[in-house]
Protein backbone atom coordinates (compact mmCIF):
# COMPACT_ATOMS: atom_id res chain seq x y z
CA UNK A 1 0.00 0.00 0.00
CA UNK A 2 1.23 3.46 -0.90
CA UNK A 3 2.40 5.64 1.99
CA UNK A 4 0.18 8.71 2.07
CA UNK A 5 -1.31 10.93 4.76
CA UNK A 6 -5.09 10.57 5.15
CA UNK A 7 -7.47 13.49 5.66
CA UNK A 8 -9.67 11.61 8.14
CA UNK A 9 -6.77 10.76 10.46
CA UNK A 10 -8.34 12.36 13.56
CA UNK A 11 -11.77 10.73 13.28
CA UNK A 12 -11.33 7.70 15.53
CA UNK A 13 -8.70 8.69 18.12
CA UNK A 14 -9.55 9.81 21.65
CA UNK A 15 -7.51 12.75 23.02
CA UNK A 16 -7.06 13.36 26.76
CA UNK A 17 -5.83 16.49 28.49
CA UNK A 18 -2.42 15.94 30.06
CA UNK A 19 -2.88 16.76 33.74
CA UNK A 20 -3.80 20.42 34.15
CA UNK A 21 -1.84 21.57 31.09
CA UNK A 22 -3.12 22.87 27.77
CA UNK A 23 -1.77 19.82 25.95
CA UNK A 24 -3.90 16.89 24.80
CA UNK A 25 -2.35 13.52 23.97
CA UNK A 26 -3.79 10.60 22.00
CA UNK A 27 -5.01 7.88 24.39
CA UNK A 28 -2.72 5.47 22.52
CA UNK A 29 0.78 6.82 21.88
CA UNK A 30 3.62 5.12 20.00
CA UNK A 31 6.90 4.33 21.73
CA UNK A 32 9.87 3.79 19.40
CA UNK A 33 11.78 1.76 21.92
CA UNK A 34 13.19 -1.62 21.08
CA UNK A 35 12.58 -2.24 17.39
CA UNK A 36 12.86 1.06 15.60
CA UNK A 37 16.57 1.66 15.17
CA UNK A 38 18.96 0.28 12.56
CA UNK A 39 17.76 -3.18 13.59
CA UNK A 40 14.49 -2.55 11.72
CA UNK A 41 13.98 -2.38 7.96
CA UNK A 42 13.70 1.32 7.08
CA UNK A 43 10.59 0.87 4.91
CA UNK A 44 8.87 -0.94 7.78
CA UNK A 45 9.77 1.88 10.19
CA UNK A 46 8.23 4.32 7.73
CA UNK A 47 5.03 2.24 7.54
CA UNK A 48 4.79 2.25 11.34
CA UNK A 49 4.86 6.07 11.44
CA UNK A 50 2.35 6.41 8.58
CA UNK A 51 0.00 3.89 10.21
CA UNK A 52 0.19 5.62 13.59
CA UNK A 53 -0.28 9.15 12.20
CA UNK A 54 -3.11 8.10 9.88
CA UNK A 55 -4.93 6.68 12.89
CA UNK A 56 -4.65 9.84 14.97
CA UNK A 57 -1.54 8.89 16.96
CA UNK A 58 0.25 12.23 17.15
CA UNK A 59 2.64 11.43 20.01
CA UNK A 60 5.92 9.69 19.19
CA UNK A 61 8.04 8.77 22.20
CA UNK A 62 11.81 8.32 21.94
CA UNK A 63 14.93 8.46 24.11
CA UNK A 64 18.61 9.02 23.46
CA UNK A 65 19.38 5.30 23.98
CA UNK A 66 16.55 3.83 21.89
CA UNK A 67 17.55 1.63 18.96
CA UNK A 68 19.40 -0.63 18.89
CA UNK A 69 22.07 0.65 18.59
CA UNK A 70 21.55 3.62 20.95
CA UNK A 71 20.70 6.82 19.07
CA UNK A 72 19.52 5.04 15.95
CA UNK A 73 15.77 5.32 16.72
CA UNK A 74 16.10 9.11 16.76
CA UNK A 75 18.14 9.04 13.53
CA UNK A 76 15.58 6.87 11.72
CA UNK A 77 12.64 8.91 13.05
CA UNK A 78 14.35 12.17 12.05
CA UNK A 79 14.91 10.87 8.52
CA UNK A 80 11.26 9.81 8.13
CA UNK A 81 10.07 13.10 9.60
CA UNK A 82 12.03 15.16 7.08
CA UNK A 83 11.46 12.97 4.05
CA UNK A 84 7.74 12.30 4.50
CA UNK A 85 6.22 14.55 7.17
CA UNK A 86 7.82 17.93 6.49
CA UNK A 87 4.61 19.95 6.71
CA UNK A 88 3.22 18.06 9.69
CA UNK A 89 5.69 18.80 12.51
CA UNK A 90 3.17 21.05 14.29
CA UNK A 91 0.62 18.22 14.39
CA UNK A 92 3.05 15.99 16.28
CA UNK A 93 4.18 15.70 19.88
CA UNK A 94 7.75 14.40 19.86
CA UNK A 95 9.35 13.41 23.14
CA UNK A 96 12.82 12.22 24.06
CA UNK A 97 14.68 11.39 27.26
CA UNK A 98 18.11 11.23 28.87
CA UNK A 99 19.24 9.30 31.92
CA UNK A 100 20.57 5.92 30.85
CA UNK A 101 24.07 5.14 29.60
CA UNK A 102 24.83 6.80 26.27
CA UNK A 103 28.60 7.27 25.98
CA UNK A 104 31.77 6.36 27.88
CA UNK A 105 33.27 8.32 30.73
CA UNK A 106 31.75 10.05 33.76
CA UNK A 107 29.40 12.36 31.80
CA UNK A 108 27.56 9.77 29.69
CA UNK A 109 24.57 8.92 31.90
CA UNK A 110 22.43 9.80 34.96
CA UNK A 111 21.33 13.38 35.72
CA UNK A 112 24.09 15.98 35.73
CA UNK A 113 23.64 19.27 33.91
CA UNK A 114 26.68 18.37 31.79
CA UNK A 115 25.07 15.11 30.60
CA UNK A 116 21.49 16.36 30.11
CA UNK A 117 22.45 19.42 28.04
CA UNK A 118 24.85 17.40 25.86
CA UNK A 119 22.32 14.62 25.41
CA UNK A 120 19.46 16.85 24.31
CA UNK A 121 21.76 18.68 21.88
CA UNK A 122 22.73 15.32 20.38
CA UNK A 123 19.09 14.19 20.18
CA UNK A 124 18.06 17.38 18.36
CA UNK A 125 20.89 16.89 15.86
CA UNK A 126 19.94 13.24 15.25
CA UNK A 127 16.32 14.18 14.59
CA UNK A 128 17.21 17.44 12.80
CA UNK A 129 14.82 19.39 15.05
CA UNK A 130 14.98 22.80 16.72
CA UNK A 131 13.07 21.56 19.77
CA UNK A 132 11.24 18.56 21.21
CA UNK A 133 7.78 18.86 22.69
CA UNK A 134 8.64 16.91 25.85
CA UNK A 135 12.06 16.29 27.39
CA UNK A 136 12.15 13.71 30.18
CA UNK A 137 14.65 12.80 32.82
CA UNK A 138 14.62 9.03 32.22
CA UNK A 139 15.46 7.76 35.72
CA UNK A 140 16.33 9.21 39.15
CA UNK A 141 20.02 9.82 39.82
CA UNK A 142 21.04 8.70 43.35
CA UNK A 143 24.10 11.00 43.39
CA UNK A 144 23.38 14.22 41.49
CA UNK A 145 21.32 16.70 43.57
CA UNK A 146 17.71 16.67 42.36
CA UNK A 147 17.83 20.46 42.23
CA UNK A 148 20.58 20.35 39.57
CA UNK A 149 18.68 17.85 37.42
CA UNK A 150 15.36 19.72 37.62
CA UNK A 151 17.03 23.12 37.11
CA UNK A 152 18.56 21.72 33.91
CA UNK A 153 15.15 20.54 32.64
CA UNK A 154 13.84 24.06 33.30
CA UNK A 155 16.84 25.53 31.46
CA UNK A 156 16.05 23.42 28.39
CA UNK A 157 12.57 24.99 28.28
CA UNK A 158 13.98 28.49 28.82
CA UNK A 159 16.42 27.95 25.95
CA UNK A 160 13.61 26.81 23.64
CA UNK A 161 14.98 23.28 23.23
CA UNK A 162 11.85 21.74 24.80
CA UNK A 163 8.27 22.95 25.26
CA UNK A 164 7.48 20.79 28.28
CA UNK A 165 9.39 18.56 30.71
CA UNK A 166 8.65 15.23 32.32
CA UNK A 167 10.10 12.52 34.52
CA UNK A 168 10.19 8.74 34.19
CA UNK A 169 10.68 5.84 36.62
CA UNK A 170 10.43 8.14 39.67
CA UNK A 171 8.83 6.79 42.86
CA UNK A 172 5.93 8.70 44.46
CA UNK A 173 8.29 10.41 46.92
CA UNK A 174 10.91 11.27 44.27
CA UNK A 175 8.21 12.52 41.90
CA UNK A 176 6.70 14.81 44.57
CA UNK A 177 10.12 16.39 45.23
CA UNK A 178 10.89 16.83 41.50
CA UNK A 179 7.44 18.29 40.75
CA UNK A 180 7.88 20.82 43.60
CA UNK A 181 11.23 22.09 42.24
CA UNK A 182 9.93 22.36 38.67
CA UNK A 183 6.88 24.29 39.87
CA UNK A 184 9.10 26.74 41.78
CA UNK A 185 11.19 27.17 38.60
CA UNK A 186 8.10 28.16 36.62
CA UNK A 187 8.32 25.08 34.34
CA UNK A 188 5.69 22.74 35.76
CA UNK A 189 6.14 18.99 35.31
CA UNK A 190 3.86 17.98 32.44
CA UNK A 191 3.95 14.19 32.70
CA UNK A 192 5.36 11.10 34.39
CA UNK A 193 6.18 7.90 32.49
CA UNK A 194 6.13 4.86 34.81
CA UNK A 195 6.06 1.12 34.15
CA UNK A 196 2.47 0.00 34.73
CA UNK A 197 0.45 -3.04 33.78
CA UNK A 198 -1.89 -5.58 35.33
CA UNK A 199 1.24 -7.39 36.50
CA UNK A 200 3.08 -4.28 37.73
CA UNK A 201 0.84 -2.09 39.88
CA UNK A 202 3.23 -0.13 42.10
CA UNK A 203 1.97 3.20 40.72
CA UNK A 204 -1.33 2.61 42.54
CA UNK A 205 0.46 2.90 45.90
CA UNK A 206 0.82 6.66 45.99
CA UNK A 207 2.26 7.76 42.65
CA UNK A 208 -1.05 8.28 40.84
CA UNK A 209 -2.30 10.29 43.84
CA UNK A 210 0.79 12.53 43.75
CA UNK A 211 0.29 13.15 40.02
CA UNK A 212 -3.41 13.94 40.45
CA UNK A 213 -2.77 16.33 43.35
CA UNK A 214 -0.20 18.23 41.28
CA UNK A 215 -2.05 18.23 37.95
CA UNK A 216 0.59 16.04 36.25
CA UNK A 217 -0.28 13.58 33.45
CA UNK A 218 0.65 9.91 33.41
CA UNK A 219 1.68 7.79 30.41
CA UNK A 220 2.52 4.19 31.36
CA UNK A 221 4.98 2.07 29.38
CA UNK A 222 5.09 -1.76 29.04
CA UNK A 223 1.28 -2.01 29.46
CA UNK A 224 1.27 -5.53 27.98
CA UNK A 225 4.12 -6.75 30.23
CA UNK A 226 6.39 -7.32 27.19
CA UNK A 227 3.72 -9.43 25.52
CA UNK A 228 2.65 -11.57 28.50
CA UNK A 229 -0.74 -9.83 28.55
CA UNK A 230 -1.63 -11.02 25.07
CA UNK A 231 -2.77 -14.39 23.74
CA UNK A 232 0.75 -15.01 22.38
CA UNK A 233 1.97 -17.31 25.17
CA UNK A 234 -1.25 -19.14 26.06
CA UNK A 235 -0.13 -22.31 24.27
CA UNK A 236 3.64 -22.25 24.77
CA UNK A 237 6.39 -20.01 23.43
CA UNK A 238 6.12 -19.27 19.68
CA UNK A 239 9.36 -19.66 17.70
CA UNK A 240 9.17 -16.08 16.37
CA UNK A 241 8.40 -14.46 19.75
CA UNK A 242 10.74 -11.98 21.41
CA UNK A 243 11.38 -14.49 24.21
CA UNK A 244 12.56 -17.14 21.76
CA UNK A 245 14.61 -14.79 19.58
CA UNK A 246 16.22 -12.30 21.99
CA UNK A 247 14.79 -12.65 25.49
CA UNK A 248 16.35 -9.34 26.53
CA UNK A 249 13.41 -8.04 28.55
CA UNK A 250 10.98 -10.94 28.84
CA UNK A 251 12.78 -14.17 29.64
CA UNK A 252 11.53 -17.74 29.39
CA UNK A 253 11.84 -18.02 33.18
CA UNK A 254 9.13 -15.31 33.53
CA UNK A 255 6.60 -17.49 31.71
CA UNK A 256 5.75 -19.88 34.53
CA UNK A 257 2.75 -22.28 34.58
CA UNK A 258 1.27 -20.11 37.38
CA UNK A 259 1.60 -16.97 35.27
CA UNK A 260 0.02 -18.67 32.24
CA UNK A 261 -2.89 -19.80 34.44
CA UNK A 262 -3.49 -16.16 35.45
CA UNK A 263 -3.22 -15.04 31.81
CA UNK A 264 -5.77 -17.72 30.81
CA UNK A 265 -8.23 -16.50 33.44
CA UNK A 266 -7.79 -12.88 32.32
CA UNK A 267 -8.29 -14.01 28.75
CA UNK A 268 -11.68 -15.50 29.73
CA UNK A 269 -12.72 -12.14 31.28
CA UNK A 270 -11.65 -10.35 28.10
CA UNK A 271 -13.84 -12.70 26.03
CA UNK A 272 -16.91 -11.84 28.13
CA UNK A 273 -16.18 -8.17 27.36
CA UNK A 274 -15.93 -8.89 23.64
CA UNK A 275 -12.22 -8.02 23.70
CA UNK A 276 -8.89 -9.68 23.09
CA UNK A 277 -6.70 -9.89 26.18
CA UNK A 278 -4.31 -7.24 24.82
CA UNK A 279 -7.22 -4.84 24.25
CA UNK A 280 -8.51 -5.39 27.79
CA UNK A 281 -5.02 -4.90 29.27
CA UNK A 282 -4.75 -1.48 27.58
CA UNK A 283 -8.30 -0.37 28.37
CA UNK A 284 -7.85 -1.55 32.00
CA UNK A 285 -5.06 1.06 32.40
CA UNK A 286 -7.01 3.76 30.56
CA UNK A 287 -10.09 3.28 32.80
CA UNK A 288 -8.26 5.37 35.43
CA UNK A 289 -8.85 9.05 34.66
CA UNK A 290 -5.46 9.93 36.17
CA UNK A 291 -3.86 8.17 33.18
CA UNK A 292 -3.56 10.43 30.13
CA UNK A 293 -2.37 7.90 27.56
CA UNK A 294 -0.76 4.51 27.27
CA UNK A 295 2.43 3.79 25.31
CA UNK A 296 2.48 0.87 22.92
CA UNK A 297 5.41 -0.56 20.97
CA UNK A 298 5.03 -2.16 17.55
CA UNK A 299 7.15 -4.04 15.05
CA UNK A 300 4.33 -4.36 12.47
CA UNK A 301 1.79 -1.74 11.31
CA UNK A 302 -1.14 -4.09 12.03
CA UNK A 303 -0.14 -4.18 15.72
CA UNK A 304 -0.83 -0.45 15.88
CA UNK A 305 -4.29 -0.65 14.29
CA UNK A 306 -5.09 -3.62 16.51
CA UNK A 307 -4.08 -1.80 19.73
CA UNK A 308 -6.36 1.13 18.90
CA UNK A 309 -9.35 -1.25 19.16
CA UNK A 310 -8.81 -1.12 22.95
CA UNK A 311 -10.55 2.28 22.85
CA UNK A 312 -13.82 0.63 21.77
CA UNK A 313 -14.48 -0.47 25.36
CA UNK A 314 -12.76 1.29 28.28
CA UNK A 315 -15.69 1.01 30.73
CA UNK A 316 -15.42 -1.68 33.42
CA UNK A 317 -18.22 -2.72 35.78
CA UNK A 318 -17.48 -3.02 39.49
CA UNK A 319 -17.89 -6.80 39.14
CA UNK A 320 -15.29 -6.94 36.35
CA UNK A 321 -12.78 -4.88 38.35
CA UNK A 322 -13.34 -7.10 41.40
CA UNK A 323 -12.93 -10.29 39.34
CA UNK A 324 -9.71 -9.03 37.69
CA UNK A 325 -8.29 -8.05 41.10
CA UNK A 326 -9.11 -11.52 42.45
CA UNK A 327 -7.36 -13.17 39.51
CA UNK A 328 -4.29 -10.96 39.91
CA UNK A 329 -3.96 -11.72 43.63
Amino acid sequence: MENKILNNRYDKMLYNRCGKSGLKLPAISLGLWHNFGHVNVFENSKKLIYTAFNNGITHFDLANNYGPPPGSAEEVFGKILHEDFKGFRDEMVISTKAGYHMWNGPYGEWGSKKYLVSSLDQSLKRMNLDYVDIFYHHRPDPETPLQETMDTLSLMVQQGKALYVGISNYSAEEAAAAIKILKENGTPCLIHQPKYSMFERWVENGLLDVLEENGVGCIPFSPLAQGLLTDKYLHGIPADSRVATSGVFLKESNITPEKIEVVNKLNEVAKTRGQKLSHMALSWILKDKRVTAVLIGASKPEQITDSIKALDNTIFSEEEIKLIDEILK
